[in-house]
């Protein structure tokens, strides 16, 4: 049981940082981005690349992966986002879908359709365990370095949001952007580094999680309702909310298939469905925006 729940939390977190930048860019600039899991596959496969070809260590490819698809993500928003914000969401979800799409062929076209590995650094594989019986902890070195590393990112990101002068002007641009440009704030800059940065996570995501969760073309499709259950779930009060909903996912869906594998993911929809009829704007709403 405790090894379950150690397994699923850190599920769980790596679920959060993949799908945090899907919670800010759809929750705070309420934007429709069903393309984010390409992001993270980016993140995934440049991993791949910088350690096979040019052995870089897999613990600098990880700052690596999160800066250039944070670029990537600032270029993307400024040439093809940027023009889709004031648009319906009807638009905004066939604009990025298609561009998910585009992201699959094109992977599938020049790298190929086989799944990628990455090899860990022998520190990392191996598995400590602890007490006995009923009470047995099995803990994986590298899931324990996956919620090390959430987890700080998680504390980081509540505090940018919630006392850096950023964090305020995120907020008072999503709430009224006109308002807010005219007190000074560069509105398309702030969605510019807020775009970059959410996307940047989804490329470290995407870096840690290739080892847990497998990387192929199809991995913005296969995880896109992942993301989209953790937004819908935890709601749109930043961090907190997306943070719940990713834990609750993850040990969800690792129980689930230990104890009921005939069953699939049916206990991760269940839950969702349960949690949206009792609370449907999700667990955690902002109070104040439009």
């Amino acid at each position: 049981m405790l090894t379950i729940l150690f397994d699923g939390i850190a599920y769980g977190m790596l679920l959060f940082v993949l799908a945090v930048g899907l919670a800010v860019t759809l929750g705070l600039m309420n934007f429709i981005n069903l393309a984010h899991g390409a992001f993270a596959m980016a993140g995934g496969y440049l991993t791949v690349f910088a350690m096979q070809k040019l052995g870089v260590p897999f613990l600098l490819c990880l700052p690596l992966a999160f800066v250039v698809v944070g670029a990537a993500g600032a270029l993307l928003e400024r040439t093809l986002y940027r023009p889709m914000y004031g648009k319906p969401h009807l638009d905004q979800v066939l604009f990025s879908i298609g561009l998910a799409f585009m992201a699959v062929a094109a992977v599938d076209y020049f790298v190929g359709s086989s799944q990628q590995n990455i090899h860990l650094p022998e520190w990392l594989r191996g598995r400590t365990e602890i007490g006995d019986g009923a009470l047995l902890l099995g803990m994986g070195h590298y899931r324990l370095f996956i919620i090390a590393v959430c987890a700080l990112l998680t504390v980081v990101l509540q505090l940018i949001l919630s006392k850096t002068r950023f964090g305020s002007r995120l907020r008072a641009a999503v709430d009224d952007p006109r308002v807010a440009a005219g007190l000074g704030i560069n509105v398309n800059v702030v969605f510019l580094l807020t775009f970059a940065v959410g996307s940047g996570l989804a490329g470290l995501g995407g870096a840690l999680g290739a080892e847990i969760l497998g990387l192929d073309p199809t991995f913005p499709l296969k995880y896109m309702i992942y993301f989209l259950i953790v937004v819908s779930v935890g709601g749109t009060s930043s961090i907190t909310g997306p943070l719940l909903a990713a834990l609750l996912l993850g040990i969800a869906d690792v129980a689930g298939k230990y104890f009921i594998p005939k069953m699939g993911a049916f206990t991760v929809y269940l839950l969702m469905i349960l949690i949206l009829m009792w609370r449907p704007q999700g667990l955690f709403t902002r109070k104040g925006g439009k």
